[in-house]
């Protein structure tokens, strides 16, 4: 089984228009029924998945007449609110197939940069697989202008991985992978099976899209993969018009595998540790600092003060009653909320606040030692 593939817990798979829809916008259900076995196949394995799917507007246009894919936004938008609709029967009744539940994310790149948008939409997705959802991720088309749009889904994709942290990120494609050339254009063009960072040179092998219901080329493929892996998540860019293409994968098909340098856990704590500004501070007590230094996570009942001016999921630093600094991590409550439970066990949050909160104040992957 591929090495990468069988490590990862948690991995995203990018569908692109061209593998789910025909040049006409016509859905094909045969090879979404092939995947969505995969998909039930790597959950037996225990490993999550989170699918990211282009196609809304290709199947849209059709279903609205158009001859080709729209130029005016608003003919994009209006092809895509109805495209979306047939796209998510599609997945459901194909995941319903091999047994599992599916749940719609529909996102615009405001939603990614917006803290509380991306600690929400990070929180469904949570949830989802926690509850044995798979969660189905588009771009929201209907809404997304030209300002704001990711532009191409593979760039959705890597902001997804990073998003949820996953391990791996699997671009299927209708190319098996990264070529010297085109090799559509250049019989002789050479194959990449490792890319360790996204060079220059490496940028330089990328051509156009060629696809006549996708956007993205292989720059977009190459940009998702600079995002992933500095984000500690791996990729594979593999062909993925066959039949059973996570499969195949898993048994040998080629690819070209992007090779992060780091664990996206790992990336995580580096980006908390060194480039948020705390936006307050958490004094605890010294019971509480012996058990972050074990590893814990920081329960209310070790808080003896919170200051600053912070919201949920900013970084704030983590003090002694004197003044040491223990660590800085990324609360789960604002101000107002953070004060109202300090010292109080987490069973009390619910009566306290009103709403089923989180237990902790600053869950262990979201801190950092100092």
């Amino acid at each position: 089984m591929n090495a990468a593939l069988k490590s990862a817990k948690r991995v995203v798979i990018k569908v692109g228009s061209a593998l789910l829809a025909d040049p006409d916008g016509v859905v094909d259900h045969q090879w979404l029924v092939q995947l969505a076995s995969d998909v039930a196949w790597l959950r037996q394995n225990r490993t999550e998945v989170i699918i990211v799917t282009s196609g809304a507007i290709a199947v849209g246009s059709r279903r609205l007449g158009f001859a080709a894919r729209p130029v005016k936004l608003e003919d994009k938008q209006a092809t895509a609110s109805v495209g979306q609709i047939v796209l998510a029967h599609a997945w459901q009744d194909a995941l319903k197939q091999a047994g599992l539940e599916t749940g719609q994310l529909l996102l615009t790149l405001e939603d990614t940069e917006s803290r509380r948008r991306y600690l929400n939409a990070r929180a469904t997705v949570e949830t989802l697989l926690k509850m044995g959802v798979v969660p189905v991720v588009n771009e929201n088309d209907t809404i997304a202008t030209s300002e704001i749009r990711f532009g191409d889904n593979d760039r959705l994709s890597a902001r997804v991985a990073v998003m949820a942290t996953a391990d791996l990120l699997i671009l299927l494609s209708d190319v098996d992978g990264l070529y010297a050339k085109n090799p559509k254009l250049h019989a002789d063009a050479g194959h990449i099976p490792e890319v360790n960072a996204i060079t220059p040179q490496i940028e330089a092998m990328a051509g156009a899209a060629t696809s006549l219901v996708g956007t993205g080329g292989m720059t977009s493929k190459l940009t998702a993969a600079k995002i992933a892996m500095n984000a500690g998540c791996s990729v594979i860019l593999t062909m993925g018009t066959i039949a059973n293409p996570i499969r195949q994968l898993a048994e040998g098909q080629r690819h070209t595998r992007f090779i992060a340098q780091n664990t996206a856990r790992a990336a995580r704590k580096d980006w908390i540790a060194g480039s948020l500004s705390p936006a307050g501070t958490l004094l605890i007590d010294e019971g509480a600092k012996a058990a972050l230094i074990r590893g814990s996570s920081l329960l209310p009942a070790g808080v003896v003060g919170a200051q600053g001016r912070f919201q949920r999921g900013d970084a704030v630093w983590v003090k002694t009653a004197q003044g040491e600094t223990v660590a800085k991590g990324l609360i789960a409550y604002d101000l107002a909320g953070a004060q109202a439970i300090i010292g109080r066990k987490s069973h009390e949050i619910p009566a306290i606040l009103g709403y089923e909160g989180r237990q902790e104040l600053i869950h262990r992957d979201d801190l950092v030692l100092m």
